[in-house]
């Protein structure tokens, strides 16, 4: 995994090949990384998700947040034993939520999450798929730590290195698995 020059787990490469680039999608000019066909094969989805569990299990997170998606947050809490937080768009969590509003390259977002569901204290590993520019998971570092939530590192499939996302997240550590430039 990233951040060291050991060697490369095997399980990696096989996940790498499993992700469908797509041209021109959402629109032209965008290579988009489609993890769907990650999912669609049990191997790579679950060497994806044991990779993240085996970092994380002896790490003490009580919390596992994950924006929109929650294809991989929900499988890696269960395996290391913490509570799943899903931070929604607007208007997609019933009862009263708290809000942290950021920037995406055309236009503006927003996450929400539960009130209660994140306590002071918490250790927070934060989960995405993909990191470009880093909005989603910045604002998701920032609503957890606004609740007093210490968040102790991001988790993602893969990095788009040029678009930066990295430098966003505060000085949190980064953990991902591919990276394409």
């Amino acid at each position: 995994m990233s951040g060291n020059k050991e060697e490369v787990d095997p399980r990696i490469n096989g996940i790498k090949t499993k992700i469908r680039v797509v041209p021109d999608f959402p629109k032209k000019g965008i290579m988009f990384q489609d993890i769907t066909t990650v999912l669609l094969d049990p191997k790579a989805f679950k060497d994806t998700i044991d990779l993240f569990v085996e970092r994380y299990r002896d790490k003490n997170i009580s919390v596992v947040a994950e924006a929109r998606g929650f294809l991989f947050g929900p499988p890696i809490a269960l395996a290391i034993g913490a509570k799943f937080v899903p931070l929604r768009k607007p208007k997609k969590l019933p009862g009263e939520t708290i809000f942290e509003e950021y920037e995406l390259e055309y236009g503006n977002d927003r996450l929400e999450m539960h009130v209660g569901a994140v306590e002071a204290g918490d250790r927070a590993l934060v989960v995405d798929d993909l990191i470009a520019t880093g909005g989603t998971l910045c604002a998701a570092i920032n609503l957890l730590e606004r609740v007093g939530a210490e968040v102790v590192e991001c988790a993602c499939v893969i990095e788009l290195p040029e678009l930066k996302g990295r430098q966003k997240l505060k000085g949190k550590p980064l953990c991902m698995l591919v990276e394409y430039r």
